[in-house]
């Protein structure tokens, strides 16, 4: 079997060198975060944090879980990203998102919530001739290119790119753009079966190379498995405003170490080769969160 990678997400915008540096040490595979512009509660800016956690850094890989690409202008996106990655000697890997889930950031930046899988789509197919191509000419619904040529091109050749989400077309952009699958709030059974619609979807577009499966999921776990529960339930209610009590078991992995291990395995067995998790606990309880994860349920799987 494949040795599957395990990331972990950082936990707070006022300490990512320690955060990273911690990271690091305790062996995940990757460091991630996300972003928004606006939303319900306080978060950063994905690629800034991440450049602050490259230079904290030295061998961990780093994903933005996810970028929010419609808000950005394609050739600004390709020359951060690019930028990104030359300043973490190769590191990055670029999360695609749509986003959707807070509107009013949409219309704060000037773009339509309802153009937002449009423009990603546009917006990928200029990155990538932005990232291997010379004089790039472009003509598009969303962008024009006069003739332009990025340098330096990314250090990676291909760039990573992996597609989140869970609708079709987020399926459909990730067997035509992705290198990864980085779907979230999915259940091991619809992971399958999305990797399943992905590789015939591959075919419309003539790959050669197969889509690598990746999974971004919520964690809490504790010595008690009702605690471990409990703090995932809460905090995720809180982060997506809804209520999470009923959701928890399908769409975090919660409990005690046993039952985190047995969870993962079902995504493992579903797949999943990239697993990045982030915690979903108090914050006085994060470090802990992420060391018993690390010292139990990593240190399982990988042995």
């Amino acid at each position: 079997m494949e040795t599957v990678e395990l990331g972990i997400g950082l936990p707070r915008l006022d300490a990512i060198a320690t955060s990273a540096r911690r990271a690091e040490t305790l062996g995940y595979d990757f460091l991630s975060t996300g972003e928004h512009v606006f939303f319900y509660g306080p978060i950063g800016n994905g690629l800034i944090s991440l450049a602050a956690a490259a230079g904290a850094t030295s061998t961990i890989k780093l994903m933005s879980t996810i970028t929010l690409v419609p808000l950005y202008p394609p050739a600004l996106l390709a020359k951060l990203v690019t930028s990104l990655d030359h300043v973490s000697n190769g590191r990055f890997h670029l999360g695609v998102g749509v986003g959707g889930e807070f509107a009013k950031e949409f219309a704060a930046c000037g773009v339509p919530v309802n153009e937002r899988g449009a423009r990603t789509n546009e917006s990928l197919e200029v990155l990538r001739r932005l990232w291997t191509e010379e004089n790039v000419e472009f003509q598009g619904r969303f962008t024009v290119l006069p003739g332009v040529t990025l340098a330096p091109k990314p250090r990676q050749n291909p760039m990573p790119v992996w597609i989140s989400g869970r609708s079709d077309a987020a399926m459909r952009r990730c067997a035509r753009f992705g290198t990864g699958w980085l779907p979230y709030m999915y259940t091991p059974e619809k992971l399958a079966e999305s990797l399943a619609i992905i590789s015939n979807y591959a075919a419309d577009y003539e790959r050669a190379d197969a889509v690598r499966p990746g999974l971004f999921i919520f964690f809490a776990v504790h010595e008690d498995r009702e605690t471990g529960i409990k703090m995932a339930a809460d905090r995720l209610s809180k982060q997506y405003n809804q209520d999470f009590s009923q959701l928890v078991h399908k769409y975090a992995i919660a409990g005690n170490p046993d039952d985190c291990i047995a969870r993962i395995r079902e995504y493992i067995d579903a797949g999943a080769q990239t697993i990045i998790l982030n915690s979903a606990c108090p914050n006085d309880y994060t470090d802990e969160n992420e060391l018993l994860m690390a010292s139990t349920v990593v240190k399982a799987l990988r042995g």
